[in-house]
């Protein structure tokens, strides 16, 4: 049945100009984030002592930074470390929040309680000032330590909504007849409960990414992510942001890499929405 839908899925997005286009820019900035150390013969960490806050040339295709590092290999290192953040953060999060959302719905009693209730600390606690506080201290463990810290910290909202979405389905009858079989909790909960969540979950996942990526920009624009000399989407941003008038290519570059990483996930988001939805009239049409 997942394969079917799955398969149904594929097809309905492939007939979606708006997914076609989102993906298609997907795949090009994956390309180019991975493919484009390859293209210049400078690393990210070089630095051209001749061309200080250098414009774009036929040496340094985006300019130079204002110590003179080339700009286009800072920015796709920065781009291939953005990415591989916010697929990794999307996913973890919104692993953790189809764990908890789900044996709270489907156990309730003590078990929704406990769960229900750390979900409820961690919604009331400041996300923000728990990352300046923790991040500082995880520097030594690099950017894999910061993505765990933001997928712990961004689940809480989608436990919530899978929470009710189970409750749900808890009562439906192939659920019930799967629990009079002997059928075990964790099982029926893996084989009956989650197939029919994963529309929600493939499209929270997919929004996750661009909000993960957001964050960890905001974060290493403000000095609590990715530290020198490694450097992401964020950090360039922030290093650009003081000269964006006099020397355009140090911000505009970056950013325009995130604008349309965000506007690419967005339209696949966004599409995925349509086709997964029942009701949509958009869905019957893409069908």
């Amino acid at each position: 049945m997942l394969r079917g839908r799955g398969a149904s899925t594929g097809r309905a997005l492939l007939r979606s100009p708006r997914a076609l286009a989102g993906l298609a820019l997907i795949a090009a900035l994956f390309v180019l984030a991975y493919a484009g150390p390859y293209l210049t013969r400078w690393s990210y960490t070089d630095i051209d002592y001749t061309a200080l806050r250098g414009a774009p040339s036929a040496d340094h295709w985006m300019g130079t930074s204002r110590i003179g590092q080339d700009l286009f290999a800072q920015t796709v290192r920065g781009l291939q470390k953005s990415l591989l953040i916010g697929a990794l953060v999307a996913l973890a999060s919104t692993a953790l929040g189809a764990a908890f959302g789900t044996c709270a719905g489907y156990f309730g009693g003590w078990v929704d309680r406990v769960l229900m209730f750390v979900v409820d600390l961690m919604l009331v606690i400041p996300g923000f000032l728990l990352l300046v506080l923790l991040a500082p201290r995880l520097r030594g463990f690099g950017w894999p330590a910061f993505a765990g810290l933001l997928a712990a910290l961004g689940w809480m909202i989608t436990a919530r909504a899978v929470r009710i979405m189970t409750l749900s389905l808890r009562e439906r009858p192939f659920v019930a007849a799967a629990r009079h079989m002997g059928v075990g909790p964790f099982r029926i909960i893996a084989r009956h409960v989650l197939p029919h969540l994963a529309s929600f979950l493939i499209t929270d996942a997919t929004v996750a990414v661009a909000a993960a990526v957001i964050s960890e920009t905001g974060l290493s624009y403000f000095g609590f992510g990715v530290q020198p000399p490694d450097v992401s989407l964020g950090t360039l941003i922030a290093s650009g942001t003081d000269v964006a008038l006099t020397c355009p290519w140090m911000f505009f570059f970056p950013a325009g890499l995130l604008l349309l990483f965000v506007l690419a996930v967005h339209l696949v988001g966004d599409a995925l929405r349509d086709v997964l939805d029942i009701g949509s009239d958009r869905a019957g049409a893409l069908r």
